[in-house]
């Protein structure tokens, strides 16, 4: 989101949390602070591989309440920016991202389980970025960690079929993302309330 007439748009809508994408490697990317910023939702600031410095700025410039880490970041630097977050009076939580692939062995979230909020699994791919697609669900059945995820990757108007149908105990919501939009980082407002709408009535909640 780096519209502001959008942001306001989506705000009521009234979506648990509301991302920024602060990776210049994303044609999503937030160069400069939006003319305005949601005010009833959570604000996300979405990472890859950053240095801590950079993060202490967006979380100061865009007064975020999660970090969100799609890169190769360790247990210890997710810690650590809850640390620094701790020292300037912010009380941060940490979503960090997982690629997952039914060919591949789950990722090993072991690790960052005392240290992270949430997890986001979403679908492998070569870049940071998302690629947009779906990935199989039921491998998730593999993950038995206490740390509640979100589901993502190329969920989209078509998909509250099989979120039905989809069940795990430590399931927290969904992030929504490229099927929700008309433009690059401009949602389709009308798409994205009939989706939440849907959503609403099975208790999960969205990003």
């Amino acid at each position: 989101m780096r519209d502001a007439d959008n942001i306001r748009q989506v705000e009521a809508l009234t979506p648990d949390m509301m991302g920024f994408i602060c990776w210049e490697g994303s044609r999503r990317h937030v160069s400069r602070l939006p003319d305005y910023l949601p005010e009833t939702c959570r604000r996300v600031g979405v990472f890859v591989n950053p240095e801590i410095g950079y993060i202490q700025e967006r979380i100061k410039t865009f007064r975020l309440d999660l970090v969100q880490l799609h890169g190769h970041e360790t247990p210890e630097f997710c810690r650590s920016i809850k640390e620094e977050g701790l020292k300037s009076g912010h009380s941060l939580q940490i979503i960090k991202a997982f690629g997952v692939a039914p060919d591949e062995p789950f990722p090993r979230t072991e690790d960052y389980e005392a240290d992270c909020d949430f997890f986001l699994f979403d679908t492998r791919c070569p870049t940071a970025g998302g690629s947009g697609r779906t990935f199989d669900w039921n491998v998730l059945q593999n993950y038995h960690g206490h740390t509640p995820f979100f589901l993502s990757g190329g969920i989209g108007p078509d998909s509250t079929d099989r979120l039905r149908s989809f069940s795990h105990p430590a399931w927290a919501g969904v992030d929504l993302n490229s099927r929700f939009e008309t433009a690059t980082a401009q949602k389709d407002v009308g798409r994205l309330s009939d989706f939440i709408k849907d959503l609403r009535g099975q208790n999960i909640s969205e990003n």
